[in-house]
């Protein structure tokens, strides 16, 4: 069965994690034993152990309201349950976002609840999560679904309160006002769920976004939590087709996301069931369903076979039922499929991108410099076997050939040097470039040009010129970015071909993930600045809003790319100026121990000996090193091939 497919593969990523991290840990204690660790190194490895630890698996839905969404999550994730977990009863939809997920830090199952007030204060939610002291907590009792169930009632609470109080909070096209002049609007603004589910277990986190069109009210989902998911799963409805919010919202907020690789988008036609019309035959629903699909395509501009058509509701019922001929028929297993075939490898794809690009890069490294060390102890072998029987000239010439290398080797490391000035002068610029006190002051001068407009239009005006200066200004820092892994790679080139040694690539730095950040960035601040809720909604809670999810975005952004780029600089020539090191290093070994074999014919043996142990030692090491390596590059093991193959 899909499902069972689904939790096999999250378990093998699982068990794919802690075997690297076991491996990692081996490769820090590898480091420790022979003397090549760090401070600065421990940190990189602590930090990268850590972040497997709190990896996550998040899938957002994204729908409208009505189109069957929190259903869809029921049927796919929580049907073991047999009940609906979430609440998705006709005219019942969920009102706030929400996270299922398992907090592997507090081992505790709660619901965190953040009420709809906190809008006004100038925290994101975000910056809440650090502090639970604002929120509502809820334990929840696992051993009871109905109980469960009910607690998971909170998310959809909603209450009245004055139209005034709905402007101020930006909520007042929430819905129409009563008689009373009263508006109904979400109780809460974002719910943490935990729960030892395990699928969340494992480190799957789930993101029930609120319809209504809710997202424009909270401008940090699509900002944050939408581009950081995996996977987003836009519903629509078999029933309503396309509707114009439903595009809106497509183009809007999911659309966008799809310019960046890292990141699946999932188009599903739900409620399909409401076109098994008992007076057509099989062809003819199959034909209205395609019909529905292809429609539903061309309006979104997607590519033949990208809309899933299921049955939420029929696929639970199915499930809960034990019903094989239903479930097939609601498709729900073609949906799950794709989660265990595309969408969790290509996050395992992410994971290990980034290990490889700390870890795997180190590793290398040390197997280049195991390796230079045994070519050079080989060396050292061959030469101390050749003296056997020569005299004291043959000695003294080799002494002198070897000083002669040393002397060559010096005047480029002094070219290298020169190099690295360069390097460092260019890549000062970029960081200067990225520096935040020059963003600081343009967000001081676009606050106060905002607080101080009279006009929408000019508060408008102000929030574009901001993001038009900050775009020039990512885009001059990817400028210098290509020149800076230009002169790396020449220095590289340049020092591979002057010493013979193995060849190295550089890691070079891409601020390409903070460009497509920082577009994304802009087109959602374009999308807001232009929507009809931000000409009608109280200007000083634009201006708030504004700055606490888009600008602190922005800013984080440009934080992050500098501290990566800050770091980068202090690795990226490691590798050659280790193999300085090395090389120097043993260049003057091989002289001391001519030196001493000069001087007494009896150590010859004895240190030819000694080179061997070591030569024999450095292979093991050799060997441990690509096995690490290796256990890096592992794929992780497919059931869903597993299981064609068994079938055939």
């Amino acid at each position: 069965m899909s499902t069972e497919r689904f939790t096999d593969q999250m378990q093998a990523y699982g068990r794919w994690k802690s075997e690297i991290t076991s491996a990692v840990r081996k490769y820090q204690n590898w480091l420790e034993t022979n003397g090549m660790s760090s401070a600065e190194v421990e940190l990189r490895i602590f930090e990268l152990i850590e972040s497997l630890k709190s990896d996550q698996l998040t899938i957002a839905f994204v729908a409208e309201f009505a189109r069957g969404k929190t259903e869809l999550i029921n049927a796919i994730f929580f049907s073991e349950y047999d009940r609906r977990l979430l609440p998705s009863e006709a005219g019942r939809t969920t009102m706030c976002p929400t996270e299922l997920l398992y907090d592997q830090t507090a081992n505790k199952s709660y619901i965190r609840l953040l009420p709809i007030e906190t809008r006004l204060e100038d925290q994101s939610i975000q910056e809440h999560k650090q502090d639970t002291i604002n929120w509502t907590t809820i334990q929840l009792d696992t051993n009871s679904s109905e109980k469960m169930a009910e607690a998971f009632q909170e998310v959809i609470k909603t209450k009245q309160v004055p139209l005034e109080i709905a402007t101020k909070l930006g909520l007042q096209d929430s819905h129409s006002p009563a008689e009373n002049g009263m508006v109904d609007i979400p109780m809460w603004r974002h719910a943490v769920i935990s729960f030892p589910h395990p699928l969340l277990k494992e480190g799957l986190t789930i993101l029930d976004t609120p319809g209504l069109n809710a997202l424009g009210n909270e401008p940090e989902l699509t900002i944050n939590m939408l581009p950081n998911a995996q996977a987003v799963v836009f519903v629509l409805a078999a029933d309503t087709g396309v509707t114009k919010s439903d595009l809106e919202m497509w183009n809007t907020y999911v659309n966008p996301l799809g310019g960046d690789s890292h990141h699946g988008r999932i188009v599903v036609l739900n409620k399909v069931d409401t076109l098994w019309d008992e007076l057509k035959s099989d062809d003819e629903i199959n034909n209205s369903i395609a019909t529905q699909c292809t429609t539903a395509q061309k309006m979104l501009k997607l590519k033949n076979d990208h809309v899933f058509p299921v049955s939420a509701q029929k696929g639970l019922l199915a499930k809960i039922r034990h019903d094989t001929e239903l479930l097939e028929k609601s498709n729900i297993l073609a949906l799950e499929t794709i989660f265990a075939k595309d969408i969790l490898p290509q996050k395992q794809e992410l994971v290990r991108e980034s290990i490889i690009n700390e870890i795997g890069n180190m590793a290398i490294e040390s197997r280049n410099t195991l390796l230079s060390r045994l070519k050079d102890t080989n060396k050292q072998i061959s030469e101390l076997k050749n003296l056997s029987g020569k005299n004291e000239d043959v000695i003294g010439h080799l002494m002198k050939k070897t000083r002669e290398e040393q002397t060559i080797y010096h005047k480029s490391v002094e070219r290298f040097q020169q190099n690295k000035k360069n390097f460092t002068s260019k890549q000062t610029v970029l960081l200067n470039t990225l520096d935040l006190k020059a963003l600081d002051e343009l967000m001081a001068k676009t606050r106060k040009d905002m607080q101080g407009s009279m006009f929408t239009k000019t508060l408008k005006k102000s929030m574009k010129e901001f993001f038009e200066i900050i775009s020039t200004t990512i885009d001059t820092a990817a400028k210098q970015t290509n020149q800076v892994n230009t002169l790396i790679q020449v220095v590289y080139r340049q020092f591979h071909s002057e010493h013979g040694l193995a060849e190295v690539k550089p890691k070079l730095f891409s601020i390409g993930k903070y460009k497509r950040d920082m577009d994304r960035l802009q087109h959602e601040a374009d999308a807001y600045r232009n929507s009809t809720l931000t000409t009608m909604t109280e200007q000083a809670f634009v201006v708030k809003k504004f700055f606490i999810s888009m600008v602190s975005h922005a800013r984080n952004t440009f934080f992050q790319a500098q501290q990566e780029a800050e770091a980068w600089s202090k690795q990226a020539l490691h590798p050659l100026v280790s193999r300085i090191k090395e090389h120097k290093h043993q260049m003057e070994k091989r002289l001391e121990s001519l030196r001493k074999i000069n001087e007494s014919r009896d150590t010859l043996q004895s240190r030819i000996d000694d080179l061997e142990k070591q030569a024999k030692s450095l292979s093991a090491q050799v060997t441990d090193i690509i096995k690490l390596i290796e256990i890096l590059n592992k794929p992780l093991e497919s059931f869903i091939e597993k299981g064609q193959s068994d079938a055939a």
